[in-house]
């Protein structure tokens, strides 16, 4: 009656009979709820799902190992191939100076490479070098068919295999490629020559004697 908060006596419980609120956000429950139910229909019940989610995984690493192993192999290729068509269109174009070099080389054995013919006869013979041009066939050289071309041939006792006395015209090659072989002469040691001859005499002896 006089409008001040009344104070219950101790022991008199407030009017309301001691309801309790929850002060929570109902969404909250639900979302947990959500996450709960989504992680344990997630979760593997069994040893048995492990093994088949284990396999699947298996699985797919192996197809991204063997893809990743195809495409590595397929640059490889590519790369192998636009290299190839490089040095043998390389190849072409040098091949045609071949020539010049041999009218170079002669000019220089008579003496008439002098000058400004001279300055521009290193310059080519330099770049063709830079691009991997590489001279062969000396004399002295051993004798080698897979290079060497021999149009003359001779015997010798003062050599002891067959090797190259006179280079007729240079070779040429481009890393491992023969773009021309040398024209050579090539002597063999005399006592080749002499076994191949008395294997020859025997054999035209023996079939005399057949007949």
């Amino acid at each position: 009656m006089t409008g001040e908060v009344r104070v219950p006596p101790a022991g008199e419980q407030p009017a309301g009979g001691g309801v309790h609120v929850d002060e929570r956000d109902p969404g909250e429950d639900t979302a947990a709820a959500a996450v709960d139910a989504s992680a344990a229909s997630a979760a593997p019940t069994s040893g048995a799902e492990l093994d088949a989610l284990q396999a699947r995984l298996d699985e797919r690493t192996g197809d991204l190992q063997r893809i990743s192993a195809e495409y590595s192999n397929y640059r490889r290729r590519v790369e192998r191939d636009r290299q190839l068509v490089m040095d043998m269109a390389k190849a072409q174009v040098i091949n045609q100076f071949l020539t010049v070099l041999d009218d170079i080389e002669r000019a220089q054995e008579h003496g008439d490479l002098s000058g400004a013919f001279k300055a521009v006869a290193d310059k080519v013979v330099a770049a063709l070098q830079a691009q991997g041009l590489e001279p062969f066939g000396a004399i002295g050289d051993g004798f080698d068919p897979e290079v060497h071309e021999a149009v003359q041939h001779a015997t010798s006792p003062d050599v002891d295999k067959p090797t190259v006395t006179t280079v007729l015209r240079r070779g040429y090659r481009l890393g491992e490629r023969v773009l021309r072989p040398a024209l050579v002469g090539v002597t063999d040691a005399s006592g080749e020559a002499d076994l191949l001859t008395d294997a020859g005499s025997h054999d035209d002896a023996g079939q005399l004697q057949d007949n």
